[in-house]
Protein backbone atom coordinates (compact mmCIF):
# COMPACT_ATOMS: atom_id res chain seq x y z
CA UNK A 1 0.00 0.00 0.00
CA UNK A 2 1.50 3.26 -1.04
CA UNK A 3 0.00 6.52 0.57
CA UNK A 4 -0.59 9.35 -2.24
CA UNK A 5 -0.37 12.22 0.22
CA UNK A 6 2.79 13.93 -1.15
CA UNK A 7 0.46 14.08 -4.94
CA UNK A 8 -2.54 15.32 -3.12
CA UNK A 9 -0.73 18.04 -1.42
CA UNK A 10 1.09 19.44 -3.83
CA UNK A 11 -1.71 19.59 -6.53
CA UNK A 12 -3.64 21.85 -3.82
CA UNK A 13 -0.01 23.92 -3.86
CA UNK A 14 0.05 23.10 0.18
CA UNK A 15 3.47 23.05 1.73
CA UNK A 16 3.45 20.41 4.55
CA UNK A 17 3.39 22.67 7.28
CA UNK A 18 0.32 24.03 5.61
CA UNK A 19 -1.42 20.47 5.35
CA UNK A 20 -0.28 20.37 8.95
CA UNK A 21 -2.28 23.34 10.25
CA UNK A 22 -5.33 22.66 8.02
CA UNK A 23 -5.32 18.88 9.21
CA UNK A 24 -3.93 18.70 12.82
CA UNK A 25 -1.71 16.35 11.80
CA UNK A 26 2.00 17.03 13.23
CA UNK A 27 4.26 18.51 10.13
CA UNK A 28 6.98 15.73 10.91
CA UNK A 29 4.35 12.99 10.74
CA UNK A 30 3.36 14.09 7.59
CA UNK A 31 6.57 13.87 6.34
CA UNK A 32 7.59 10.70 7.46
CA UNK A 33 3.90 9.61 5.65
CA UNK A 34 5.59 11.12 2.71
CA UNK A 35 8.80 9.82 2.68
CA UNK A 36 7.12 5.79 3.53
CA UNK A 37 8.77 6.05 6.91
CA UNK A 38 5.53 5.16 8.34
CA UNK A 39 4.03 3.05 5.56
CA UNK A 40 0.77 2.20 7.16
CA UNK A 41 -0.84 5.07 8.85
CA UNK A 42 -3.72 5.34 11.59
CA UNK A 43 -6.86 5.16 9.52
CA UNK A 44 -7.27 8.42 11.88
CA UNK A 45 -4.52 10.49 10.88
CA UNK A 46 -5.27 9.18 7.13
CA UNK A 47 -9.34 10.72 7.92
CA UNK A 48 -7.66 14.14 9.33
CA UNK A 49 -5.29 14.50 6.31
CA UNK A 50 -8.31 13.24 3.16
CA UNK A 51 -10.69 15.78 5.28
CA UNK A 52 -8.62 18.45 4.88
CA UNK A 53 -7.60 18.12 1.29
CA UNK A 54 -11.38 17.25 0.51
CA UNK A 55 -11.04 13.83 -0.97
CA UNK A 56 -11.79 10.61 0.36
CA UNK A 57 -9.25 8.40 2.31
CA UNK A 58 -9.71 5.99 -0.91
CA UNK A 59 -8.23 8.76 -2.97
CA UNK A 60 -4.70 8.78 -0.46
CA UNK A 61 -3.90 4.90 -1.14
CA UNK A 62 -2.65 3.95 -4.08
CA UNK A 63 -3.54 0.30 -3.47
CA UNK A 64 -2.56 -1.45 -6.79
CA UNK A 65 -0.09 -4.59 -6.76
CA UNK A 66 2.40 -4.32 -9.43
Amino acid sequence: MKIRLYEMRTRRGWNQRELSERSTVPQPMISEIETGTVPNPQINTLYKLATALKCTVDDLIDDETA
